[in-house]
């Protein structure tokens, strides 16, 4: 596949079928993927990869934590407050999700069932977890994370793979250290569904939407 081709249709998928991957897949686009840059080399990164019935024990605890009102502090945390400008885009995001599916914006049941469906990682029959040392900086082992998880996520797609990064997998690290034995030295920092989309599904298909570079990239002359 053309570079371009993929970094454009790349996608997050929202609904996937009921279909393995095999571990020679996965095992492929982890292997290809460790040439993704890091800083200094120091490849920091560390990842579990989650299938079958351990998969369906965690989705099925994330989904009942949810449920019943449950929040866990989180190992690397997300931003909640947004600049109105970034917050607009979230917003319109949403806006289309919603519209795409044909739920009305105070219909609270049918939004909540979204959320829900994240809990279950929309029935992806693989979760890779990305860890990062507890020792290190944040900001940068974030960069990392955030370089080598594209090129999973663009490698998955080059193989009819697709992918979802997801906060909403990584919201309970209590869980996901007992289920995967990850030690108390590393940060749980992200985690991504991946299985084959069901191309049918109306949110795995939206037009999606980005601003003119104009918006972002200043020139200097």
């Amino acid at each position: 596949m053309e570079l371009r081709a993929a970094i454009e249709g790349r996608r997050s998928i929202r609904k996937f079928k009921a279909k393995e991957i095999s571990q020679e897949i996965i095992r492929d686009i982890l292997e290809t993927a460790r040439w993704a840059p890091s800083w200094g080399n120091t490849q920091l990164w560390e990842f579990y990869v989650l299938t079958g019935k351990r998969l369906d024990e965690f989705r099925e605890a994330n989904h009942r934590s949810f449920v019943d009102g449950q929040s866990f502090p989180l190992d690397v945390p997300m931003h909640e407050v947004w600049p109105e400008r970034l917050k607009g885009r979230y917003g319109e995001l949403g806006k289309m999700m919603l519209t795409t599916l044909n739920v009305k914006r105070d219909d609270k049941e049918a939004r909540h069932r979204l959320y829900e469906d994240m809990t279950l990682l929309f029935g992806a029959p693989c979760l890779v977890v990305a860890c990062i040392p507890r020792d290190i900086l944040v900001e940068y082992a974030m960069l990392d994370i955030g370089l080598i998880v594209q090129t999973i996520c663009l490698l998955a797609y080059d193989k009819g793979i697709g992918t979802c990064i997801m906060a909403m997998a990584v919201r309970n690290p209590g869980l996901l250290r007992k289920i995967l034995s990850i030690p108390d030295d590393r940060k749980i920092a992200i985690g991504i569904a991946m299985g084959y989309p069901d191309e049918n599904f109306p949110l795995n298909n939206f037009e999606r939407k980005r601003v003119d570079i104009s918006e972002y990239v200043k020139w200097v002359d």
